[in-house]
């Protein structure tokens, strides 16, 4: 469901940024505003801004800023309903559902008091736990022989859960409360309905989410005992394929660090964080799953794999590198970290100290390296069938990718061991695909998004390379690139091509309808068609760079999952009619994917800026025009590079805003600290200027 734009002004209007950003960034009154020390990345100075009066953050070394809502989304890791509606339990509103029944409302309800209840019986074990590792000397022993301090273990909230069989009656009266049960902290046997606890003699390890709520546990036994690791089952509030130990103590690392280190288990976490190296965190007992990593790149832009170098180790890394190749842009930076097998990080850390350590890191094996060694198994490449062989293992593989430089090199590294040109590699994996799809029963969840155009294929011949795309329909195969000609588009600057990334929408648009969008992280799965438009040539220039970038993002609305927090958050910022309309956007999308125009025209009836959407879009020339049908459609990637092209200047335009607002303010006297933002801000759009005019002479 879309969250109406007037909820979200009146949400904002009773929340205050700075009470919000205050809880987790110590602030001062520095004049007009609050400075403290920006979470988003390390810094010893202040130069992260808030604003009470625009209720703006916003940061004069990195760039972040925002509302209420963005720093949630940035800092917390937060969806957008995610966010909206953590601020409206805190302010006492009600999100409201439209498209829900009055049984879905009442569900939701039922659902969310019984989330409530399982994280209060959670927290309450917790807190029995902690008081328990007080006085077991043999736990607190246990501990302090792997290293751990005090500190450490009151950070982490570690505990220890008694040998007895029903210790936690002592700690809930009504131990048959079925709350108990559901939580998984109870055992109850089916056939005599006996019940006991499931932790014992256990080293507590609590699992917190984003918000840093208690949702489930993991035991560690102390001795011999099996199993080693005793997790939390299943529970409403508790899911491992999507939850990560350590999360929540690690965010401020993540942004300091500049990366997150992926390990195996709880005490490599525990342990590295006293060691140094406190942007640890670990999956679950589980296999890393494409939404482990999809939620470590709310954080940050560079994740590190770090698995023991022995069979397992290996078998590990190769479900995680599955996992993290649809999200493997441009712009970030995935690697798969092998220790020796004698040693995890803990004992490696420990032996030869931090600095080897991190070292070890920063050599660590890129995705693309692991990708070929991955593809290449059991390949012998001095024959033509070992050749074959790694070509049929590294299709499925490369297809995850995004599109983007990245895939593109990778071809061609691919083309060169398999001894093919890397248009006859590229032609040949889509006839390859093309085949398994049409000889598919029906599509599969985990089946790779559909392949890429051959080359010379056009979409607008109807040729028959890939019939299996238009199933007898008669209307030509559908086109997304209504985001268009890169008219004039040398005049704008890609300088942030580090914000966003690559195009992940998709193998090819050319094939696909704007909201064919198979596996986005925001769709909800459906393969949705709608009649193209027939694209009419190059398109008048609009009046404004919002408006364009108001016309490309409806047209093309996939683009919004490339673009970064601060992009999302300046574009939020401008003001009526484009701000209140990418915000509005920006909730659509999170809700339900990418929507063609027709149908985000008819959920935009009502808004104070569909007016307005509706005349920019009329600028693009959707009608047909006799004799153009043969025109063909602009590049996707031109139209993703266009669009960078516009924020960039649109953040020189804002930098050149701030740079007189702080000279204003230097000029008063009121605010000794303004001198020095100018500066910052100064910097920064020269710099952004300099990239410009760069990538103009190159091109």
């Amino acid at each position: 469901m879309a969250i109406p734009q007037s909820f979200i002004q009146e949400l904002l209007s009773r929340v205050d940024v700075v009470d919000i950003v205050g809880k987790y960034v110590q602030l001062k009154k520095g004049g007009a505003n609050f400075m403290g020390l920006c979470p988003f990345h390390g810094e010893k100075s202040p130069s992260f801004s808030v604003s009470p009066t625009k209720q703006f953050f916003h940061c004069f070394g990195c760039g972040k800023n925002g509302n209420a809502i963005g720093f949630l989304m940035e800092h917390a890791g937060m969806t957008f309903i995610e966010a909206v509606k953590d601020l409206a339990q805190q302010t006492g509103m009600v999100v409201p559902e439209e498209q829900q029944s009055p049984e879905d409302r009442a569900r939701a309800a039922a659902a969310k008091a019984k989330q409530d209840s399982l994280s209060d019986v959670l927290e309450k074990a917790g807190e029995a736990y902690r008081d328990q590792l007080k006085i077991t000397p043999h736990a607190i022993d246990y501990l302090k022989g792997r290293g751990l301090s005090g500190q450490i273990a009151k950070r982490f909230g570690l505990g220890y859960a008694p040998e007895g069989w029903r210790s936690l009656a002592s700690i809930f009266p009504k131990y048959d409360d079925p709350l108990l049960a559901e939580s998984g902290l109870v055992i109850v046997n089916e056939e005599d309905d006996k019940r006991y606890d499931r932790f014992r003699d256990r080293i507590m390890f609590p699992i917190r989410n984003i918000k840093g709520e208690c949702i489930g546990f993991g035991g560690r036994v102390i001795g011999a005992g099996t199993p080693k690791y005793l997790n939390s089952p299943e529970t409403p509030v508790f899911h491992k394929g999507r939850e990560l130990y350590g999360l929540y103590e690690a965010r401020e690392a993540l942004h300091s660090a500049g990366y997150v280190l992926v390990t195996e288990g709880y005490m490599d976490v525990v342990a590295l964080a006293q060691l140094g190296f406190a942007n640890a965190v670990a999956t679950l007992g589980t296999a890393c799953t494409p939404d482990h990593v999809q939620k470590l790149f709310r954080f940050t832009d560079s994740v590190v794999f770090s698995f023991d170098g022995d069979g397992a180790g290996r078998r590990a890394a190769r479900k995680a590198l599955d996992g993290a190749l649809p999200y493997a842009t441009d712009v970030r930076s995935i690697k798969f970290l092998f220790l020796p097998a004698e040693h995890d990080p803990d004992s490696y850390v420990r032996e030869f100290g931090q600095e080897a350590f991190a070292e070890q890191i920063k050599q660590a094996m890129p995705l693309s390296r692991f990708l070929i060694e991955a593809a290449s198994a059991d390949c012998d490449l001095q024959s033509a069938e070992g050749r074959a062989r790694l070509s049929s293992q590294a299709r499925p593989l490369w297809q995850l990718l995004p599109e983007g430089a990245l895939k593109q090199q990778l071809l061609s590294e691919l083309a060169q061991l398999i001894q093919l040109e890397t248009a006859g590699l590229e032609k040949l994996w889509g006839q390859q695909a093309a085949s398994d799809q049409r000889f598919a029963r029906g599509p599969s969840p985990a089946a790779p998004s559909p392949a890429f155009a051959a080359p010379g294929h056009s979409p607008q011949t109807g040729g028959d390379d890939f019939p299996h795309f238009e199933p007898h329909y008669g209307e030509p195969p559908a086109w997304s690139g209504d985001g268009g000609q890169a008219s004039g588009a040398a005049a704008y600057a890609n300088a942030y091509n580090n914000a966003g990334g690559g195009f992940t929408g998709g193998n090819n648009w050319k094939s696909k309808n704007p909201n064919w969008t198979p596996g986005s992280k925001f769709g909800n799965g459906k393969y949705k068609r709608e009649q193209p438009p027939v694209y009419t040539g190059p398109r008048t220039v609009p009046a404004s760079r919002a408006d364009h970038a108001a016309r490309l993002l409806l047209g093309n609305m996939a683009l919004w999952e490339t673009l970064a927090g601060e992009d999302h958050a300046m574009l939020c910022a401008l003001p009526p009619p484009h701000g209140p309309l990418f915000a509005w956007l920006e909730s659509v999308f999170h809700e339900q994917g990418a929507l063609g125009w027709s149908t985000l025209r008819e959920h935009m009836q009502g808004q104070p800026f569909a007016d307005d959407a509706t005349r920019w879009m009329a600028q693009d020339k959707l009608s047909a025009v006799a004799g153009s049908e043969d025109a063909t459609p602009p590049d996707p990637q031109e139209a993703r590079q266009e669009l960078r092209r516009l924020l960039t200047m649109l953040m020189i335009d804002r930098l050149k805003q701030l740079e007189t607002e702080a000279l204003t303010q230097a000029s008063t006297g009121q605010d000794p600290e303004a001198q020095q933002r100018w500066r910052s801000l100064h910097e920064r759009r020269k710099a952004l200027m300099a990239a410009a005019a760069a990538l103009q002479a190159a091109s």
